[in-house]
């Protein structure tokens, strides 16, 4: 290989199977082991009892009018009733959407109708969101029409909204009178028809951080299959038990979680709503863990938290950090000191299903902390320069992916899924390099590289070089505006509990192996990082937030 262009392996061959097929025969396999693990909902049920409640929440949203192709969104954190959901819409081929929980009222009402969703499964509350309060503010027709009636104004496709929990809300049907439904319609046919495991089977929104949220169209070939090799590459079996403590709105939960369950027969195990790094190490212990999965700031949280010196984590095996750029010193932290021989690295976004490429259980551990591993099966990758064309082994371009695991576009945008596709190729947006043997280095993100007096400078290289240092935990790099040079780098820092660092010695430490170009100029130290609720850093905050404080704000360009 000389030019940056690789090919997954063609075995284990793609399925042509839908989620509901899977799931059935999951339950057929492994009815009696547990299936669905939520402390916080004092659940514990087996595949058989999971799939009780899937089928009658399928047959209940079929006799509430609801057919194939229907969107049904669902706004709630994680608890048993959005696992019950996506393998009920599966069954009977509508459309989950995943709605972020952390998402308020004016962008709920942006993506029910940008999607046209005909129902919306919503939680109660949680932290600082009244999801119920804020549908009552959306819908005030909601308090004089019958449940399942709904004709509002703000959201005229909306006709169902299911809410969580005992209580009742006027116009609101509860989760318990689908699942009564379903019970009472028990002959029903799931599906009500026959469904292609090429039909689109959820729409997940990304972030928006440059516009309006884009609704990524993924199908049951899609989703499926990519779980089946994430489960394959980490060896799961019934006996594995799967800590799921990141969202399940997000590809990584869903996908990664549910999905790779369905695919092995592994249990699922959800510690709280939402993450909490205490209710995590709780649940490694008690629930005698074997899979972790989480972004790199939940394993930091986890590993900085005064408990995990006690814990006892001895059952860990492996899992999986991904959702963000992994540091190389934090990764290495999570083979020693939470001791997961075969964690592994996992790349990709919500456009491809999410994994292109992954590393192997047993790869050599630099390989394992230095790269985001090798491709995936059945997917191809290269990297390309700035006209498109495919650059060499070992240099830097923009990493562009292919193959069955590419969603169909953004739903109702053609504009924005002519410029993420291009050919079959989908564009990361992400930079990177790869060497002789396909091990693929992410270097930065195509919009994050800093132009600071016409030198090209990777943000990725330089926050590398700072987690190095031994009082700094964790540490941001982006550019503000500069009059002189165009942009400037700033570095946030967060230290490592106990310790004392200052800009000076910060830049000291950077002058022994850095360009001088490269040097941090404005270094902040903090406490946490603006970020979403998947864990992701959200760089565009830090710089408006700098650029407002340096009176630069007004000069920033996208």
């Amino acid at each position: 290989m000389t030019e940056s262009h690789m090919r997954g392996p063609v075995e284990p061959p793609l399925l042509d199977r839908t989620i509901g097929e899977a799931f059935d025969l999951a339950v057929e396999r492994w009815g009696d082991e547990d299936a669905l693990v939520v402390p916080h909902q004092a659940v514990r049920w087996t595949w058989a009892e999971l799939g009780k409640r899937v089928d009658a929440v399928a047959r209940g949203l079929v006799r509430l009018g609801f057919e194939p192709g229907d969107r049904l969104g669902i706004w709630a954190t994680n608890v048993w009733q959005w696992t019950v959901t996506q393998f009920a819409t599966s069954k009977a081929g509508i459309i989950l959407v995943n709605i972020n929980p952390a998402y308020r009222i004016g962008e709920l009402e942006y993506v029910l109708n940008k999607v046209g969703c005909k129902g919306l499964v919503t939680g109660v509350e949680f932290k600082t969101s009244n999801y119920i309060a804020m549908l009552e503010g959306l819908l005030p027709e909601l308090a004089e029409c019958e449940p399942g009636q709904l004709q509002a104004a703000a959201v005229p496709c909306l006709r169902t909204v299911i809410r969580l929990g005992t209580a009742r809300s006027p116009g609101m049907m509860n989760f318990g009178d689908v699942l009564d439904l379903g019970e009472a319609n028990a002959s029903a046919p799931l599906p009500p028809r026959p469904l292609d495991c090429r039909d689109a089977i959820n729409i997940q929104f990304t972030s928006g951080t440059t516009g309006a949220p884009k609704g990524a169209t993924l199908s049951h070939h899609n989703i499926l299959n990519n779980a089946r090799y994430i489960a394959h590459i980490l060896r799961y079996t019934p006996q594995d038990r799967v800590l799921v403590p990141v969202p399940l709105y997000h590809c990584f939960g869903m996908v990664g979680g549910a999905l790779c369950a369905v695919s092995t027969g592994a249990t699922l195990v959800y510690p709280a709503e939402s993450f909490d790094p205490e209710s995590s190490l709780r649940a490694i212990a008690a629930e005698r863990i074997t899979s972790l999965y989480g972004v790199p700031t939940m394993f930091l949280a986890m590993l900085e938290h005064p408990d995990f010196a006690t814990t006892r984590v001895d059952s860990l095996r492996t899992g999986v950090m991904a959702g963000a750029p992994c540091p190389v010193e934090l990764m290495k932290r999570a083979v020693g000191d939470f001791h997961l021989p075969e964690i592994t690295i996992a790349y990709g976004m919500t456009e491809t299903s999410p994994v292109s490429f992954q590393s192997q259980t047993d790869d050599p551990i630099d390989k394992r902390v230095g790269t985001v591993g090798r491709i995936h099966p059945h997917a191809e990758a290269k990297i390309v320069d700035s006209s498109g064309g495919t650059v060499p082994i070992g240099e830097q371009g923009e990493i562009m992916t292919r193959g069955y695991l590419v969603m169909a576009g953004y739903w109702a945008d053609d504009a924005r899924t002519a410029e993420a596709i291009e050919d079959g190729w989908m564009h990361t947006g992400d930079l990177g390099t790869v060497d002789e043997d396909g091990w693929l280095r992410i270097t930065g993100r195509v919009k994050d590289m800093v132009i600071r007096g016409g030198e090209n400078i990777y943000p990725r290289e330089i926050e590398e070089y700072l987690y190095t240092h031994p009082a700094i935990a964790e540490a941001q790099v982006f550019g503000v505006p500069d009059d002189r040079f165009g942009e400037e780098v700033a570095a946030w820092i967060q230290l490592r509990e106990g310790e004392s660092l200052d800009a000076d010695r910060v830049r000291e430490y950077c002058r022994e192996h850095i360009a001088h170009y490269k040097i941090p100029r404005y270094i902040e130290f903090v406490d946490a990082f603006p970020m979403t609720v998947t864990g992701k850093i959200q760089k565009f905050e830090m710089r408006r937030m700098v650029a407002e404080r340096l009176g630069l704000a007004e000069q920033e360009t996208a």
